[in-house]
């Protein structure tokens, strides 16, 4: 299954690319992650407890980076293992540009999946990693920027009631 997109990120490139190396980061936007640790060097290991239709299971996987053109593009690709649901891996093709509002952030994502998640048919699949991949750099724009709603923040709030996005919680 393959799908891409792109969105406009308030930030500059530079922001961008440490933000989306930054485990505390990606750990805050992948839905469902309980546990990420290590580094953009040496790859990340995750623990990601997911529902997808009448199947629950937590996958714990690595995730590597490769590719890597700073702070242009990068491709990210993960492996996780579900037990008796299955496994499920793919990778995400990462391009940053300047643009009026800050970066443009563009992706194309491949995923696979086996075991009895595979027997749930494409339809659910298909939508299902739609859905993560959408909610994921959702996640990781409001990250970087600090979210659309300033009613919705609590945490990191700045003394004008915004909250602040992640580089400006880090140099404040």
């Amino acid at each position: 299954m393959k799908m891409s997109d792109s969105r406009e990120i308030k930030a500059a490139p530079e922001v961008v690319w440490a933000a989306i190396l930054d485990p505390e980061v990606l750990k805050a936007c992948v839905p469902g992650c309980t546990d990420m640790n290590g580094n953009a060097n040496d790859g990340f290991e995750a623990s990601v407890t997911q529902k997808v239709g009448p199947v629950k299971a937590t996958f714990k996987g690595q995730v590597t980076l490769s590719d890597m053109i700073e702070p242009q593009s990068l491709t990210l690709t993960g492996e996780g293992k579900g037990g008796a649901a299955g496994f499920a891996k793919g990778g995400a093709r990462v391009t940053m540009a300047p643009s009026e509002v800050g970066t443009t952030l563009t992706y194309e994502v491949d995923a696979s999946v086996g075991g009895k998640l595979a027997q749930l048919g494409s339809r659910i699949i298909d939508g299902f990693a739609k859905k993560m991949a959408d909610q994921f750099f959702q996640n990781f724009q409001e990250a970087v920027e600090g979210p659309a709603d300033p009613e919705a923040a609590t945490e990191g709030e700045a003394t004008d009631g915004k909250k602040k996005g992640w580089f400006k919680r880090m140099v404040s």
